[in-house]
């Protein structure tokens, strides 16, 4: 696991000797995250437990749920079936759907060690989540070993457990709270597990940190209004749904309105997007050429009717087919599509598009 790694350096926040017996602020905090939620009150159903040494956990490279250090204990769920690993996999291929809308990526770490060191900087407690989500992974401290580390790296937006046989909430919930996760989801699959309690039902939860405390909510904060309803429904689907996607467009959007991104500032989507306009306006010309002018610059604004569309919506759509229903020079009508590209939002466009109908 390679968790032993270089200690912390001491903060700046060190307090006088006698007030804390010598401790820093941020020794206390590590001091207080090794002992609580005390290992008594820790529930791991659904797992073996393996004697696993501090010396002998940064060799050991299987799955497991939790470690202590005091109690020389791994909690260990294995094997991993395709029940518990697909929607794992499918989370991270719906967020990749979502960046793509969004114009800018978002990183999934999958099964990553989440670790508290003791205040010498030891391995004190780990966890494994099943998937760990950043939606900004430009901006943060990333881990960049095998380990997220308490105290020195950005915590996930969005960390994801998927219970089969085990359960999440009698000890990694209480955990993930303590340690100061801000977002937790537990998904029940559908697909019943043999080994599952009769008394997990399925579906999502989204667990959001208020106060210290999680807070069960309807949907996501990160990922702003995707619902836990629709959350679970698109991790249960072996492949997304048309409803599915339209969520998914619709979160993607969402996000990307509120940082003045889009599709075309996807890397990918944008190079089609390009492609698309460049085919299409030479198609039109082409097309006008063959079969007349006037049908080929009909067919120009309906592409770059369905251009804008596409970006803003049906309204601004409507809007500009009005503006551009005059306009029959076909390089004013390319210029409108450089329009549709370059502009923010759907008001923009409509506000400079008016000097093309002219």
């Amino acid at each position: 696991m390679s968790v032993q790694g270089a200690q912390s350096e001491p903060g700046s926040d060190r307090t006088p000797r006698g007030d804390l017996g010598g401790e820093s602020r941020a020794e206390r905090h590590a001091r207080d995250l090794c002992e609580f939620p005390p290992l008594a009150d820790l529930s791991f159903p659904g797992c073996v437990t393996r004697r696993l040494t501090a010396q002998e956990i940064d060799a050991y490279e299987g799955r497991l749920e939790f470690w202590d250090a005091d109690a020389a204990t791994a909690w260990i769920c294995e094997p991993a079936t395709p029940y518990h690993e697909e929607p794992i996999h499918g989370l991270a291929g719906l967020l990749q759907t979502i960046a793509h809308v969004r114009g800018s990526p978002i990183k999934c770490l999958g099964a990553m060690d989440l670790l508290v060191r003791d205040p010498d900087g030891a391995p004190r407690r780990i966890m494994e989540a099943d998937q760990s989500v950043y939606l900004h992974p430009g901006r943060g401290r990333l881990p960049d070993a095998p380990a997220m580390v308490v105290g020195e790296h950005d915590f996930p937006d969005v960390v994801l457990e998927v219970d089969h046989s085990t359960d999440a909430r009698r000890g990694k919930l209480k955990l993930y709270e303590a340690w100061g996760f801000p977002e937790l989801w537990i998904q029940v699959p559908d697909r019943p597990s043999p080994s599952r309690p009769r008394s997990r039902t399925p579906g999502l939860t989204v667990y959001r940190l208020e106060g210290g405390a999680y807070r069960v909510v309807g949907e996501s904060l990160a990922l702003s209004g995707w619902t836990a309803a629709e959350i679970g429904a698109a991790l249960d689907e072996t492949v997304p749904s048309a409803a599915t996607v339209r969520v998914l467009e619709r979160i993607g959007r969402t996000l990307g309105e509120r940082e003045g991104t889009g599709p075309e500032d996807d890397a990918l989507l944008g190079s089609f997007l390009r492609r698309s306009i460049a085919q299409g306006l030479e198609h039109g010309v082409a097309q006008g050429l063959e079969q007349g002018m006037e049908a080929g610059i009909v067919h120009q604004r309906e592409l770059l009717c369905r251009m804008a569309e596409r970006k803003f919506g049906p309204a601004v759509a409507e809007e500009l087919a009005d503006l551009l229903g005059n306009v029959t020079d076909p390089a004013r009508l390319s210029e409108a599509g450089v329009l549709i590209m370059d502009c923010d939002t759907g008001s923009e466009l409509l506000d400079s598009a008016k000097s093309l109908a002219v």
